[in-house]
């Protein structure tokens, strides 16, 4: 089989299995892995996290947490509904945990699964940064990233193995191998989750204009992180995110389009901004 047959095959495989659209972003997406069976893997792994690090609990602070990823949920689902997108959360466990650690990160797996690491509030700021934080961490789970990546890595690998076996020759496999693994890397994979990156910040700070939390300060807690990071960031095109300065540029143009979103669900006006 020649290699373009071979990408040919692939890119159909690709289109049959984007069968579904995502009410978030309005794009198809990649579901090899069906929820039904992602989110109870998540679930248990999550648990195990939570067992294997010290999980904070009845502090102002651990309480901060569940109240705006409470708030973020409830702007999701009104959302949704109002976009004739019911049940949409219907599998969805949202659990908002704050645990002790240095790192400064914050993530949420498929099916609503967030943890907070006490690192990260002091760049946050303030319940409006963490709002910031937990919209774009939400919007991850919402627009089934975690299941797409996991898709494209199957993808990948298949292409791969497909390659050996049609391949005879050991030069030209050799070859194939070699130009696949960067170029599907550089050109498909880190595009792909960049791509990600940027929707997670645009249904991030709509939700977090419509859970009541001003949007304009989404790029300066971006601002702030670009001043946390230490050393030289790699090229754009080399890293699975977007440079910081195209985030907080983005994020910008975003926040008046967030507030007029936020003014169809009649939040006109935002919470103080109040400080740690």
């Amino acid at each position: 089989m020649k290699l373009k047959n071979l990408l040919i095959y692939s890119g159909l495989l690709i289109i049959a299995i984007a069968c579904a659209t995502n009410p978030f972003t309005g794009k198809k997406t990649m579901a090899l892995v069906p929820n039904s069976q992602l989110f109870p893997t998540a679930f248990s792994q999550y648990n195990q996290f939570l067992e294997e690090n010290q999980v904070v609990k009845g502090t102002k602070d651990a309480e901060m947490i569940t109240r705006v990823g409470q708030r973020i949920a409830v702007a999701a689902e009104r959302w949704l509904n109002a976009n004739g997108h019911h049940g949409y959360l219907k599998d969805y466990k949202w659990e908002y945990n704050l645990v002790n650690d240095k790192t400064v990160n914050a993530w949420c797996m498929p099916g609503g699964k967030i943890v907070f690491y006490t690192g990260i509030l002091p760049v946050a700021e303030s319940e409006t940064g963490v709002a910031a934080i937990m919209g774009h961490e939400v919007a991850h789970a919402l627009a089934n990233h975690g299941q797409q990546r996991m898709s494209a890595a199957y993808i990948q690998a298949g292409v791969a193995i497909a390659g050996n076996v049609a391949i005879k020759d050991e030069k030209d496999r050799n070859a194939f191998n070699q130009y696949y693994g960067v170029g599907s890397q550089v050109g498909v994979m880190l595009p792909f989750s960049r791509t990600h990156e940027t929707e997670a910040d645009k249904i991030g700070v709509y939700l977090m204009a419509i859970a009541g939390y001003n949007p304009d300060e989404a790029s300066k807690l971006w601002e702030r992180m670009k001043a946390k990071s230490s050393g030289q960031a790699p090229p754009e095109i080399l890293s699975t995110h977007p440079s910081n300065e195209s985030r907080i540029a983005n994020l910008k143009t975003l926040a008046p389009k967030a507030k007029e979103e936020a003014a169809k669900f009649g939040v006109t006006s935002f919470r103080p901004l109040g400080k740690y």
